[in-house]
């Protein structure tokens, strides 16, 4: 039956003779041979079964049958071409769907220009974030679960491709009561005994090890107290005098009565996209390639 048609252009043919009356009109629109339609329509029916057309000096009518078939072969070419709209769309990144992984702190500065500037030119991709560990994001990346991660450093082994965008300055929130508020640039040997504030999960426990890391480096035992909390919250805590909060550049942004920020002297981190070569997703490469243009930009006027 119909499915043994090896293309569409039978269909268009009767279609475009239906609307003509006549085989020869129908070719002169199509900027083919009469003889190419009449064949087709002929071959059409002797696949169906039944004659579509009544053929008179005149010109053509429909039957009953091709009457009927005219409908449904007008809505299945409705529905072909609004495919062939939607895919072509979304190739052109027009419209589609973006998973996007986010460590918790960097829902600032930089990538919340990138996703300003990409809703501006791209409104109809709809994009989810997630929040999680570096390592979470490539096992997701590596299922092709998630398009594009942003991730601090690029320390986990992996086979993806990294691309270095930004880079930030750590500070230290704390309270505006706090010893080391009357410094103006602290050093990771004024942090050994401190108490920090961190969430639970796997930025929290990235967020640990990163501490750890510097702190032994200056012969600290730093203590660490989890809340499960969001982030703006452990800052509250803070201005509570309950511990001090490692932060980026672009948080010191967030203005917390009773809270204060110090940077730590020396201490910038590389910021990096992870993409996968499987991923052929085209809403991530202009994503991808929006974010390399606006690294290179702001690289420039630094």
């Amino acid at each position: 039956m119909i499915s043994k048609l090896t293309d569409i252009r039978s269909l268009r043919y009767f279609v475009e003779s239906e609307r003509y009356r006549s085989f020869r009109k129908a070719a002169i629109a199509l900027n083919v041979q009469e003889s190419s339609v009449s064949r087709r329509i002929r071959d059409l029916e002797d696949q169906i079964g039944a004659s579509l057309f009544v053929r008179h000096p005149g010109g053509i009518n429909l039957t009953l049958a091709g009457q009927r078939f005219l409908n449904r072969v007008r809505h299945a070419l409705d529905q072909l071409d609004e495919g062939a709209r939607e895919v072509a769309a979304i190739s052109r990144s027009e419209t589609g769907y973006l998973k996007v992984g986010l460590f918790s702190s960097i829902a600032f500065g930089f990538v919340s220009r990138l996703f300003s500037a990409y809703d501006d030119e791209h409104p109809n991709v709809e994009v989810t974030f997630h929040e999680g560990s570096a390592e979470h994001h490539l096992l997701s990346i590596n299922k092709l679960q998630m398009d594009l991660a942003f991730t601090i450093g690029n320390r986990h082994p992996h086979p993806y491709d990294a691309h270095e965008l930004w880079h930030e300055r750590v500070f230290v929130a704390i309270s505006d009561t706090h010893p080391l508020s009357a410094k103006s640039e602290l050093g990771w040997s004024d942090l050994p005994h401190e108490v920090f504030l961190v969430r639970p999960g796997g930025p929290g426990e990235e967020v640990r090890d990163y501490l750890k890391l510097r702190l032994n480096d200056v012969g600290g035992q730093p203590q660490f107290l989890v809340q499960n909390i969001d982030r703006y919250s452990l800052l509250g805590l803070v201005a509570s005098r309950r511990g001090i909060v490692p932060v980026l550049e672009s948080e010191t942004a967030i203005s917390i009565p009773g809270v204060s920020y110090r940077p730590i002297a020396g201490e910038v981190l590389p910021f990096f996209a992870i993409t996968s070569p499987r991923n052929d997703n085209p809403a991530a490469r202009t994503l991808l390639r929006m974010a390399q243009m606006m690294s290179r930009s702001e690289n420039s006027s630094s």
